[in-house]
Protein backbone atom coordinates (compact mmCIF):
# COMPACT_ATOMS: atom_id res chain seq x y z
CA UNK A 1 0.00 0.00 0.00
CA UNK A 2 1.55 3.29 -1.07
CA UNK A 3 2.11 5.99 1.54
CA UNK A 4 1.15 8.73 -0.91
CA UNK A 5 -2.32 8.48 -2.40
CA UNK A 6 -3.62 9.64 -5.76
CA UNK A 7 -5.81 12.15 -3.92
CA UNK A 8 -2.78 13.67 -2.20
CA UNK A 9 -0.97 13.97 -5.52
CA UNK A 10 -4.09 15.51 -7.06
CA UNK A 11 -4.21 18.00 -4.18
CA UNK A 12 -0.55 18.91 -4.73
CA UNK A 13 -1.28 19.29 -8.44
CA UNK A 14 -4.15 21.67 -7.71
CA UNK A 15 -1.91 23.71 -5.38
CA UNK A 16 0.71 23.91 -8.13
CA UNK A 17 -2.02 24.62 -10.69
CA UNK A 18 -1.08 21.54 -12.69
CA UNK A 19 -3.63 19.49 -14.54
CA UNK A 20 -2.62 15.86 -14.04
CA UNK A 21 -4.07 12.86 -15.84
CA UNK A 22 -5.00 9.65 -14.03
CA UNK A 23 -1.86 8.00 -15.36
CA UNK A 24 0.29 10.88 -14.08
CA UNK A 25 -1.36 10.70 -10.65
CA UNK A 26 -0.41 7.03 -10.35
CA UNK A 27 3.09 7.68 -11.68
CA UNK A 28 3.81 10.62 -9.37
CA UNK A 29 2.28 8.87 -6.35
CA UNK A 30 4.71 5.99 -6.86
CA UNK A 31 7.65 8.36 -7.40
CA UNK A 32 6.85 10.39 -4.27
CA UNK A 33 6.50 7.17 -2.31
CA UNK A 34 9.94 6.06 -3.54
CA UNK A 35 11.45 9.42 -2.58
CA UNK A 36 9.96 9.29 0.91
CA UNK A 37 11.28 5.74 1.28
CA UNK A 38 14.77 6.81 0.23
CA UNK A 39 14.76 9.69 2.70
CA UNK A 40 13.63 7.32 5.43
CA UNK A 41 16.52 4.98 4.60
CA UNK A 42 19.01 7.85 4.94
CA UNK A 43 17.57 8.62 8.36
CA UNK A 44 18.12 4.99 9.36
CA UNK A 45 21.78 5.02 8.25
CA UNK A 46 22.72 8.38 9.74
CA UNK A 47 23.45 7.75 13.39
CA UNK A 48 24.00 10.25 16.12
CA UNK A 49 27.76 10.10 15.47
CA UNK A 50 27.25 11.54 11.96
CA UNK A 51 26.93 15.34 12.09
CA UNK A 52 24.29 16.93 9.86
CA UNK A 53 25.80 18.58 6.78
CA UNK A 54 24.66 20.12 3.53
CA UNK A 55 27.70 19.00 1.56
CA UNK A 56 30.00 15.99 1.98
CA UNK A 57 33.15 17.95 1.08
CA UNK A 58 34.35 21.26 2.56
CA UNK A 59 33.52 24.24 0.38
CA UNK A 60 36.12 26.91 -0.36
CA UNK A 61 35.28 30.41 -1.52
CA UNK A 62 37.19 31.00 -4.76
CA UNK A 63 36.40 34.71 -5.06
CA UNK A 64 39.21 37.24 -4.79
CA UNK A 65 39.16 40.02 -2.19
CA UNK A 66 37.18 43.10 -3.22
CA UNK A 67 39.71 45.91 -3.62
CA UNK A 68 39.19 49.39 -5.04
CA UNK A 69 41.41 50.20 -8.00
CA UNK A 70 41.44 52.81 -10.77
CA UNK A 71 38.79 52.37 -13.39
CA UNK A 72 37.18 54.19 -16.32
CA UNK A 73 35.40 57.48 -15.76
CA UNK A 74 31.74 57.61 -16.83
CA UNK A 75 32.72 59.66 -19.91
CA UNK A 76 35.40 57.12 -20.90
CA UNK A 77 32.98 54.21 -20.42
CA UNK A 78 30.28 55.91 -22.50
CA UNK A 79 32.65 57.14 -25.22
CA UNK A 80 31.95 54.16 -27.51
CA UNK A 81 28.24 53.83 -26.74
CA UNK A 82 25.90 54.25 -29.72
CA UNK A 83 23.45 56.17 -27.51
CA UNK A 84 23.58 57.58 -24.00
CA UNK A 85 21.30 59.51 -21.69
CA UNK A 86 22.06 61.10 -18.30
CA UNK A 87 25.50 59.42 -18.17
CA UNK A 88 24.01 55.96 -18.81
CA UNK A 89 23.86 53.58 -21.75
CA UNK A 90 20.61 54.07 -23.65
CA UNK A 91 19.12 50.87 -25.05
CA UNK A 92 15.99 50.22 -27.10
CA UNK A 93 12.84 49.57 -25.10
CA UNK A 94 11.89 45.90 -25.17
CA UNK A 95 8.95 45.77 -22.76
CA UNK A 96 5.67 47.46 -23.45
CA UNK A 97 6.30 47.72 -27.19
CA UNK A 98 3.61 46.69 -29.61
CA UNK A 99 4.69 43.98 -32.03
Amino acid sequence: MPGITREEVAHLGRLARLELSGEELDHFAQQLDDIIGAVARVSEVAGEDVPPTSHPLPLTNVMRPDTVRPSLTPDQALSGAPAQEQQRFKVPQILGEES
